[in-house]
């Protein structure tokens, strides 16, 4: 495979096919996480390593699987990297790990791990699993941390836990309906830049 389709792989992950901003894919941790930048980092990192990690366990592994087993098979793998991200979480950022709560666990049935392992994972290298993970990955990050960031800004006038201004915020950008009205504007945004890219 040349490096263009390699890097081609990545940057589709990002722009193309963006989990948050193009797909609409797990939608629960985006809305549940994102009242921080580092919050909304946090999950789209922890969410990029079992991504790349399951990504090529399933890949290796796709072929010696019966297809009656497969879905269950591939759960149980994702399962592990989920309890091994969970555990290096709660020993090396306790604080991240109390923040994001039941939503690390979540991540075995986040659409998005799930969805890359059926659709992409078990039918490609390994090499390529890894790289397509890599790229879900950072759109997810990217997207999550952007949400996070924004609603950080107007909710609490913080950035990265970085005071920007004096006094607060607007409360409903910290609380759910701000999350939604985020989500959607940086949708918008999103999706025109790219449009006017292509």
């Amino acid at each position: 495979m040349s490096s263009n389709s390699k890097l081609k792989l990545i940057l589709d992950g990002i722009i193309k096919n963006n989990p948050t901003f193009v797909l609409v894919l797990g939608m629960c941790p985006t809305l549940g996480t994102t009242t921080s930048a580092i919050n909304g980092m946090g999950m789209g990192l922890a969410t990029m390593c079992v991504l790349i990690l399951s990504n090529i366990t399933i890949s290796a592994v796709a072929r010696f699987i019966p297809d009656k087993v497969r879905i269950p098979s591939y759960i149980v793998i994702i399962a592990a990297f989920v309890t091994i991200v969970q555990f290096l979480l709660q020993a090396y950022v306790p604080t991240l790990y109390e923040t994001l709560g039941l939503f690390i666990p979540l991540i075995v049935v986040n659409c998005i791990v799930l969805g890359r392992a059926e659709a992409f994972a078990n039918k490609n290298s390994v090499a390529d699993s890894a790289l397509d993970g890599l790229g879900i990955g950072l759109g997810f990050t990217i997207a999550l941390t952007c949400i996070g960031l924004v609603r950080e800004i107007l909710g609490s006038g913080a950035a990265f836990g970085m005071k920007l201004f004096e006094g607060d915020g607007m409360l409903a950008f910290v609380l759910a309906p701000g999350g939604f009205i985020v989500l959607a504007y940086l949708m918008v945004v999103f999706r025109k830049v790219v449009s006017r890219k292509s």
